[in-house]
């Protein structure tokens, strides 16, 4: 399909070349109260682009940052997972950067808390800027210091006028929800001090590709990274990465670390160059890589539908885990209502008893599912598959059976 009127948000070139289409759906977070259960949504086209120039994988931009996260439903601390990730991820930076009582560390879209309060806990001085102001309150009650704002160059010069600038600045999955790439990461160059390091963790558009995680798009995410996209990014506003590890979360992640250009104390790891190359071997740099992923996408669709259908025939009751956004992105696409799932559950109490966003299904209590006994219990957030499965392993006492639907549908004893 072709798009001649849309540019990348990065570069300015047009974009003509199509990603994946996964049709019209509603905001994969905007959970759905009662009382509005019978008013009309709003749904959007779902369709990411490739720029042919830069390689950014990006959606176009149907609804404003300031209407999609000033009153958000996902509050971090809810997963043990993620909490374990943020703990080890202080005590990593804390170690590595010799960071102590006269350090400044700033986390960009901080959430409720969840990770500056382990260097609080430190004696490091922190603040957090998060944007939806409810989840903002959450870590203001627990003490940790939040200004309620979008980040960008405005708030960047607003902090670093009152002495604020970060020794370390970071920010984890915040990367891909900006739609002004170019003012966002111009604002951490002037936050920064200048030997200071950024961080920045999002999920890795080659992992997207491997595991088939096309659920992972969604309105609230804009852009979809490699790390030579990213690089390139970085590189345009002054900024060099001169680290990057890979890891598990979020069905694979990377974390860069970045520095001034001027800084010449850390230089470029090895680990920058073989990760380059390998994104050059698997052909990310290579408009047809991009071609061949939508019918990869629509495949998986049939499979999850065959299952459910399957099921359904041979009279077996199949129940959700989450109600989180990757989970809304294949639900809708798929066409999955509450005639194949009988509800979903959440242990966010935020969530709970409300209804997703588009199929409608209601959300409950894990206590739900003891009391229904379902025959599958099919795991929305896969990437906490672990957690999950270990958290609700009793139901297997009545025969109880987990099903998880990415890279494809896959059924677990």
């Amino acid at each position: 399909m072709e798009n001649n009127n849309k540019e990348c948000r990065f570069c300015g070139e047009q974009l003509s070349q199509s990603f994946a289409d996964l049709g019209m759906t509603p905001l994969a977070n905007s959970i759905i109260k009662p009382e509005n259960l019978h008013k009309m949504e709003s749904f959007y086209p779902l369709h990411a682009y490739v720029c042919s120039s830069c390689f950014l994988v990006q959606l176009e931009e149907f609804e404003s940052p300031d209407h999609i996260f000033s009153d958000y439903s996902y509050f971090s601390s809810y997963s043990e997972s993620w909490l374990a990730h943020a703990r080890k991820y202080t005590e990593h930076m804390t170690s590595k950067f010799e960071l102590g009582r006269k350090s400044q560390v700033i986390e960009i879209a901080s959430n409720d808390g969840y990770l500056l309060q382990y260097f609080q806990e430190n004696g490091i001085c922190v603040l957090g800027v998060e944007p939806a102001a409810n989840v903002a309150q959450v870590a203001q009650e627990a003490g940790i210091p939040t200004v309620v704002k979008f980040f960008g160059t405005d708030t960047a010069k607003e902090l670093a006028g009152k002495g604020g600038e970060a020794d370390l600045l970071l920010g984890n999955n915040v990367l891909a929800h900006v739609p002004n790439l170019n003012d966002f990461v111009a604002g951490m160059r002037i936050l920064l001090k200048p030997t200071g390091v950024i961080t920045m963790e999002f999920p890795h558009l080659l992992r997207l590709f491997i595991e088939n995680q096309f659920d992972t798009i969604y309105h609230e995410h804009f852009s979809y990274f490699s790390f030579i996209t990213v690089e390139k990014i970085f590189k345009h506003h002054g900024l060099v990465l001169f680290d990057v590890e890979e890891l598990p979360t979020h069905g694979g992640s990377l974390r860069i670390y970045g520095r001034h250009e001027a800084d010449t104390t850390k230089p470029v790891t090895d680990r920058v160059h073989s990760l380059k190359q390998k994104e050059i071997d698997f052909g990310l740099m290579k408009p047809e890589t991009y071609d061949a992923f939508a019918e990869q996408v629509r495949e998986t669709k049939r499979k999850l539908l065959e299952f459910l259908i399957q099921a359904k025939r041979e009279n077996k009751h199949v129940v959700g885990y989450g109600a989180a956004a990757k989970g809304n992105t294949l639900l809708n696409y798929c066409g999955i209502l509450s005639d194949f799932i009988d509800y979903t559950v959440d242990l966010s109490p935020h969530k709970q008893n409300q209804y997703l966003p588009g199929t409608h299904i209601p959300i409950y209590s894990p206590d739900k599912i003891f009391e229904t006994k379902p025959d599958y219990l099919l795991i929305l957030p896969w990437n906490l598959r672990e957690e999950i499965m270990n958290q609700m392993g009793k139901i297997r006492e009545w025969g109880g059976k987990f099903a998880v639907p990415i890279p494809e549908i896959k059924v677990y004893e």
